[in-house]
């Protein structure tokens, strides 16, 4: 696969999410929904974890999944982690191995950061499931709320240009050869630059989740971009 640069920003947004959904299904998280056997015994299953999750009725309400659906991603997400838990390291060596052309340690290292919404250092399957039904199911708002989370990395509300750079050089480094035309060291920097100065509306040298929910829903590229979440599962 080849990336044009000029679209390299719609991946900060969050197309790359779609990298990671195919990388669950290579894994055999999202496994086909016939493969799984009825709620009785998924329930069943929950009490030889370390960490059992929420039960499916609550996390039905929760997320925009059905009850069949909900079994099928918990069963291979025990498969692949019996414990109940991922770590980060083994997410970083899970999705690693779908961009040998280049280094995802840090863009996981941010994905993996959205994703663990209670900061203890691992994906609850509540936490992977939940983050899903966002980016699949969810209203475009839902959606740029949970990028926006992914850009504030340290969690204080706003994104600064040094965030932005961050996971810009971030997915650079991950994409590597697989640009075209090559990519500058100089690259993300521009394109930064270039998209804050959109963003930050009053000029204050920081972008609050307005900004960037206005700015992304008034750019018909980044709209497109949400569809391709949808139907994946």
């Amino acid at each position: 696969m080849v990336v044009q640069i000029q679209g390299m920003e719609l991946f900060a947004i969050g197309v790359v999410m779609i990298m990671f959904v195919a990388v669950l299904k290579g894994f055999g998280i999202l496994e086909p929904m016939s493969s799984f056997e009825d709620s009785s015994e998924s329930d069943l299953e929950l009490s030889t974890v370390r960490h059992q999750p929420e039960g499916l009725d609550q996390l039905q309400v929760q997320t925009k999944f059905t009850k069949k659906e909900l079994q099928s991603l918990y069963r291979g997400f025990k498969n692949e982690c019996p414990s109940g838990l991922v770590d980060e390291e083994t997410f970083k060596t899970i999705y690693s191995q779908f961009f040998p052309q280049g280094d995802a340690t840090t863009y996981a290292h941010f994905l993996f950061n959205a994703f663990d919404m209670d900061r203890n250092g691992s994906i609850r399957f509540e936490d992977f499931v939940i983050g899903l039904s966002v980016l699949l199911r969810g209203t475009v708002t839902e959606k740029l709320n949970w990028a926006f989370n992914l850009y504030d990395i340290n969690k204080d509300g706003y994104i600064t240009k040094e965030e932005m750079l961050a996971i810009m050089k971030s997915i650079y480094d991950m994409m590597g050869r697989y640009t075209y035309p090559s990519v500058r060291d100089e690259a993300p920097s521009e394109h930064v630059d270039k998209f804050f100065q959109k963003m930050d509306r009053n000029r204050d040298g920081v972008v609050t989740i307005d900004e960037f929910i206005e700015t992304c829903q008034k750019d018909e590229n980044i709209m497109n971009s949400m569809q391709l979440f949808e139907n994946v599962l």
